[in-house]
């Protein structure tokens, strides 16, 4: 009350407005953290008091193999991104606010340091991280860094952690992080079909981790998985197909799509080894590398296996199970990845027959045999193309045989002889028949002449009874 009476007193009531909003404002600023919230995105004191420091352009620190590591953080950047809602310590929970920038930490490389982070991933993006751990991205980096081969992508390589924007945000084509790694097949795809689309259109065609998944990547070799993401968006693609393709499905099943709507690639032959039981690829397993040792084996000149090499590692690889589970599944596809990256529009897809279907084809002078290795790839052993003409063969094209498709002459005599015994034979009958009905008839004639005779000497007729007494 006092105090009220002595503002009455002292303040004019006019003034009295001013000074309550003056005081109002005063007091605002003189609470610590208040003015860093309003002003950079509700972030609290201890991550304000963070980019105090960190937001300084230029601010880097030396690392042991001599690598400068940035330790800049935009305010503005890190505001407007998707963890501006989360601490610095949720992240950097390792790092002691007492003895942060006193003491000397000890960082041997920026490849070190992204590796000690990771695990800091998995406490909000468990589903995520969990499909990571299965990739063959999270594979390559527990198989450590080999040479001549970038080391594989961490969480860190793709997300810029401090700066990063929702994935529904379309950013620039040239933006996309897998191109840091995959840049000759990036620089394809921005120049083929989708690549040239997304440019133009925005987010209406496809990008690389519409096709081949963003965290739980998988070997693009490995099973149907792009066959499936090309059917994901072109789904009426097989009826479209029948209405001038025979065996449309067969087709899809034997032969990637990249092989026709990319019409310059060179095109082989991959025998997979596959497991018909449990309807996927035969993997290779860790610390046991039966296929590069039986296939050298096999295969001691290096010149390609033959058809009985191929038959014995068969009977191999079915050693200790059920007899024909593991088979030789054939498709046509592209020799190159980066190839496979070079689609056309669909008016230059090849729609003649004769690019496979004639002797000398192009697309079937390359065989190779492969398994799935530890990690999903491909591992390989080169093959006769010889084996694709060879009756012993058709265990091996198993899948994908055509008649006249593969050149193996004498099954397609067979199939021939096949057919026409099957459709020749019915009408070689119903000839023969017509031909011989006189005489078959004639023939009927007289047996049943022959029969009625028979029956009447047996039978030679009713008398009356008292014939005998009559005489």
């Amino acid at each position: 009350m006092k105090i009220s009476w002595i503002l009455d007193k002292l303040i004019p009531s006019s003034s009295k407005g001013s000074l309550i909003l003056a005081a109002s404002v005063a007091l605002c600023l003189s609470i610590p953290g208040t003015a860093a919230r309003a002003g950079d995105g509700d972030l609290s004191r201890e991550t304000a008091a963070c980019l105090k420091c960190h937001d300084k352009a230029g601010l880097e620190k030396k690392l042991e193999n001599q690598e400068m590591l940035s330790l800049h953080v935009s305010t503005k950047a890190f505001v407007e991104s998707m963890h501006s809602k989360s601490d610095c310590e949720d992240c950097h929970s390792n790092i002691e606010s007492k003895t942060h920038g006193k003491e000397k930490a000890v960082i041997k490389s920026k490849r070190e340091y992204s590796l000690s982070m990771q695990e800091s991933c998995r406490d909000c993006h468990k589903k995520n991280f969990a499909k990571y751990e299965d990739s063959l991205h999270a594979a390559l980096v527990k198989d450590g860094s080999k040479e001549g081969r970038k080391d594989a992508p961490l969480c860190a390589d793709c997300h810029a952690v401090h700066t990063l924007h929702s994935v529904k945000i379309v950013e620039p084509i040239a933006a996309t992080p897998c191109a840091a790694c995959h840049e000759e097949i990036f620089k394809a795809y921005s120049r083929d079909v989708h690549g040239l689309e997304r440019v133009a259109k925005g987010k209406t065609a496809p990008i690389c981790s519409d096709c081949h998944k963003s965290h739980d990547v998988k070997a693009a070799s490995l099973g149907d998985g792009i066959k499936d993401s090309c059917l994901s968006c072109h789904k009426n693609t097989v009826i479209v197909h029948k209405d001038w393709l025979p065996n449309a499905a067969l087709h899809f099943e034997a032969i990637s799509c990249p092989v026709c709507h990319v019409p310059t690639a060179k095109r082989r032959v991959n025998l997979r080894l596959y497991d018909n039981a449990g309807k996927r690829q035969v993997s290779e397993k860790t610390g046991v590398p039966l296929f590069d040792k039986r296939t050298d084996a096999a295969d001691l000149q290096n010149v390609g296996l033959d058809e009985r090499a191929l038959l014995s590692l068969l009977r191999e690889f079915n050693q200790g199970g059920v007899p024909g589970n593991t088979v030789l599944r054939g498709r046509l596809e592209l020799r190159s990845g980066i190839e496979a990256h070079q689609l056309a529009e669909k008016s230059r897809a090849i729609k003649d027959c004769d690019t496979c279907h004639k002797v000398g084809a192009e697309a079937f002078q390359s065989v190779s045999l492969t398994i799935a290795g530890p990690d999903g790839r491909p591992l390989r052993h080169g093959v006769q193309k010889e084996v694709l003409s060879s009756l012993q063969a058709t265990e091996s094209v198993r899948g994908f045989y055509a008649i006249g498709s593969t050149r193996i002459k004498l099954l397609d005599y067979a199939l021939i002889l096949v057919f026409l015994a099957g459709v020749g034979g019915p009408l070689a009958h119903m000839t023969v028949k017509w031909l011989f009905r006189r005489v078959r008839e004639k023939h009927v004639a007289e047996i049943r002449a022959e029969v009625a005779q028979g029956q009447s000497q047996a039978f030679p007729g009713d008398r009356p009874a008292n014939d005998d007494a009559s005489k």
